[in-house]
């Protein structure tokens, strides 16, 4: 059977042409009908630029195919090459012949339409559906996504739905016309480990409905080696390996699949030693509650939340999207303003302070975000970015001093020197967020807030920014509210884990404890959801497996 998409010796380069930088070199692989085969690599390995290559959106990030063919037959009686394609037919081609999940949802849907204009306007542009007919055919998808409340759905704004949800609403619109390839760019990178389960469940589901062919792009090993049929890893823009799922995980042939595979959490691996205790927590949360006014009367979104953290320690806040982790750390931060309670910070009651009171305190507590794109200024510099804190808290600082401590961080964080004057949109996910954390660090806080840190990186650099956060905490003594969905990285870092459902927490215990002796039934539905690195049977199936919990 002749491949689905043949990509032939693909080159790919960003810059103007008398200055290019080559990302992609002789990238070769093909695509079966009704396969789903994965590509893995470390961040800046080329993954996302292959994948919006073959889209032919990668001129909108900056690049262009310098060279090689990308065959894609879009019905069995024809053949195109994708690289060599006029814009008109490619347009008509996207979302009906092949379709893409994108790594970012909340960035990627439009945010001034609504969820059902935005479904509505692939089936109206592909179809010829009248307005009418397109809304009742969104509403149906969503609720073959499994969306709650799929009607009331269709009138709400992406900001107003949980990163699940939202990636629901990606993988519907990409569905809507059946196409035969599907490209999803980390479709569950920013969702904790229920949903990710759920979401591979609902592209298994889709699949075997439509047929349709899947790239699956992650940094999960994990995860792919329970999806896909096919393993592709890739390195600094080219394919170093390409082999069946067996074969690949039980016999890789080049040792950078293997240290891919070592790096990939496994349970029961050494986590931190304890933290010692100090005389007084460097924060402290009593009874912190956050309620959103709605039209249809107030939103709990956290409630009754109460904790201690200490000098050189790492609390964990683990719990499904939407159980609150992210409310909390904000509202520690404050960032929103929580309705009740009490935070402490270095013994000071920081509660009620105002913005010019607070200015010093932001000085001692720092915030990684989520989603690093939308928390960096597309308009400033890397070098802007990372020294921003200082040019506010230490404005006689000279450049040049300001400059030495910025290459320090990139260094720590695993950016070359050169990144100092690119900007956001010429960085991969991963390496945003590694931006991201330089920024953080930047001021030598003694609290990290961390708000899933590491869900946008590769395994490889997890494990690298996990060492530098206990680096950092046995040199400095740095404190650390870690919350993630990604309990293997939990596992490596946390002295404490903290488990939220609904807004409050309903067990806390040490990392060991929480993961080796669960007290609450959903604790252990939590680690039993976690995908593990297993060697597939011999005779695997094309489409994708159910996800085994555990």
């Amino acid at each position: 059977m002749a491949p689905l998409l043949s990509v032939e010796n693909l080159s790919v380069a960003f810059g103007r042409p008398d200055a290019a930088k080559p990302v992609l070199r002789g990238v070769s692989f093909a695509v079966q009908p009704g396969e789903v085969a994965a590509i893995v690599g470390e961040s800046g390995s080329g993954k996302s630029v292959t994948a919006l290559s073959v889209m032919r959106l990668i001129g909108r990030e900056g690049g262009r195919v310098t060279g090689g063919r990308m065959i894609f037959r879009p019905n069995d009686a024809e053949a195109v090459d994708l690289a060599a394609l006029e814009e008109p037919r490619l347009r008509a081609m996207r979302g009906r012949d092949m379709a893409m999940i994108f790594q970012e949802p909340m960035t990627s849907l439009n945010p001034i339409q609504t969820i059902g204009k935005q479904l509505a306007e692939v089936l109206v542009l592909h179809r010829g559906l009248s307005a009418a007919m397109a809304t009742e055919e969104a509403r149906r998808m969503l609720d073959r996504v499994h969306m709650t409340e799929p009607a009331r759905r269709l009138t709400q704004y992406p900001h107003e739905l949980s990163g699940g949800m939202r990636q629901r609403v990606m993988i519907g619109m990409a569905l809507l016309c059946r196409p035969r390839l599907l490209i999803a760019d980390e479709p569950t990178t920013a969702l904790d480990v229920t949903v990710q389960a759920q979401i591979v469940a609902l592209m298994r589901e889709m699949q075997q409905e439509t047929g349709t062919a899947i790239l699956f792009i992650s940094h999960d090993l994990a995860l792919v080696s329970q999806v896909a049929s096919r393993i592709i890893v890739m390195r600094q823009g080219e394919v170093v390996e390409d082999a069946s799922r067996e074969a690949l995980l039980a016999r890789p042939r080049v040792a950078y699949t293997r240290t891919l595979l070592d790096a990939a959490p496994r349970p029961g691996q050494d986590g931190p030693a304890p933290a010692p205790r100090g005389t007084a927590p460097v924060l402290s949360v009593r009874g912190l509650g956050k309620s959103f006014a709605t039209s249809r009367g107030p939103v709990h979104a956290v409630h009754d939340v109460s904790f201690d953290l200490h000098e050189g320690e790492t609390l964990a806040l683990i719990g499904e999207s939407g159980c609150g982790k992210s409310t909390t750390a904000r509202a520690v931060m404050r960032l929103i303003e929580p309705t009740a309670g009490r935070i402490e910070i270095g013994g000071r009651d920081v509660t009620r302070l105002g913005p010019r009171a607070m200015r010093p305190v932001r000085r001692e507590i720092q915030m990684v975000f989520q989603d690093p794109y939308a928390s960096l200024n597309p308009r400033l510099s890397a070098f802007e970015l990372v020294t921003e804190p200082l040019a506010i808290h230490e404005p006689r600082m000279k450049r040049e001093e300001r400059r030495a401590r910025a290459e320090a961080l990139l260094q720590r964080v695993r950016l070359p020197p050169d990144s100092l004057q690119r900007y956001p949109h010429q960085f991969s996910g991963g390496q945003r967020q590694r931006l991201c954390i330089a920024r953080a660090l930047s001021l030598n806080p003694r609290i990290l807030v961390a708000d899933e840190a590491v869900s946008a990186l590769d395994v490889s650099v997890q494990m690298q920014v996990v060492g530098l956060l206990r680096e950092l905490q046995e040199s400095l003594g740095l404190s650390c509210l870690f919350i993630s969905h990604d309990i293997g990285v939990v596992e490596r870092i946390s002295h404490r884990v903290a488990v939220m459902r609904a807004g409050r927490i309903v067990e806390m215990a040490t990392a060991r404890q929480i993961l080796e002796q669960p007290q609450q039934a959903y604790t252990r539905e939590l680690i039993a959801a976690v995908p593990r690195l297993a060697i597939p049977p011999a005779a695997a199936p094309a489409t994708l497996p159910v996800l085994t919990p555990g």
